[in-house]
This record gives C-alpha cells, structure tokens and sequence, in this order.
C-alpha cells in the first residue's frame, strides 16, 4: 500500500506536466474544455510511463520498497505484456467510473463508490491460489520482493 501512495505522489507530476503540455498544445483555457481529450491524452502517457518502467522491472516507487515485476517464470516482462497488465490493471477503476457517468453521482457517492470497489477488488485477491491480484493473474506477472546486491566496502 506504500509503494501505490508513493507511485500517486510520483504520477502527480507526469499529472501536471502532462496536463500542461496537453492545454498548451491545445490551447484550452478552461479547465473543463476538452477534459475528455485530456482524459484520454493521460490515459495514453500513463500507458507509456507504466510500459516503459515495467518492461524495465520496476516503477521508482518499486524499486524504492525493492518490488519487482516478473513473468510466470520469473523473467523480466515484455513491453506487450506490460500494456496487457496495464490495461488489466483498470478494471480497479472502469467499473465505479462507469456507474459515476451512467447514474450521475455526486461527489460523495462516488467516493463511497470508488473506494468500495477498490476495497472489494483487493480482497478479491485473497481468493486467488497465490493471493495476486487478478489483473496479475490475467496478464501472467507477478510482483516479487528482491533483495539489494551487497555494497562492496571501500578499502583504506
């Protein structure tokens, strides 16, 4: 839970950098101009942060609490499976923003909305053999802890 907190605090930036790039580009000067466009112009930069990191083995958040991604077989992922996971991986957020545009909700019942599904969808991961998460499962990766190489010792 850690590592997802400091990867939000992470995304905040590619937020603001990417949201300005994108109402510079597009010469929005209201915030709710265009927000689907900008919607769907983060959806495709987180694409592109998680894909490049995860082929990569790690996010800086994972690397900092020493979490890596993994295949089945304990290989590095590939960029297609990394795009497989990080579409797998919305089913956290499709379903709660789906029924917020289908039934209006307010703030308050969206946030009741929201974090109850994502609060039942991590206790979904219990039922699974090796408790992973289901979007892991599906894409066929999984998050494993590594340990650091010693540091050698500096000779005097």
């Amino acid at each position: 839970m850690a590592c997802w907190l400091y990867e939000g605090m992470l995304l905040f930036g590619v937020v603001f950098v990417a949201g300005y790039l994108f109402s510079t580009l597009t010469q929005t000067r209201n915030a709710l101009d265009n927000r689907h466009g900008l919607q769907a112009f983060l959806f495709i930069v987180f694409g592109i942060y998680f894909v490049w990191f995860w082929s990569r083995g790690y996010t800086l958040a994972m690397k900092t609490w020493h979490i890596r991604i993994v295949d089945r077989q304990g290989q590095p992922i590939s960029q297609k499976r990394a795009l497989l996971r990080y579409v797998l991986s919305w089913v956290w957020f499709v379903p709660p923003l789906l029924a917020i545009a289908l039934y209006h909700l307010s703030g308050g019942e969206s946030a009741v909305i929201t974090l109850g599904w994502v609060a039942i969808w991590a206790l979904l991961s219990r039922f699974h053999p090796q408790r992973q998460f289901w979007h892991d499962a599906l894409a066929g990766t999984r998050l494993v802890h590594y340990e650091l190489p010693p540091r050698p010792r500096k000779k005097k």
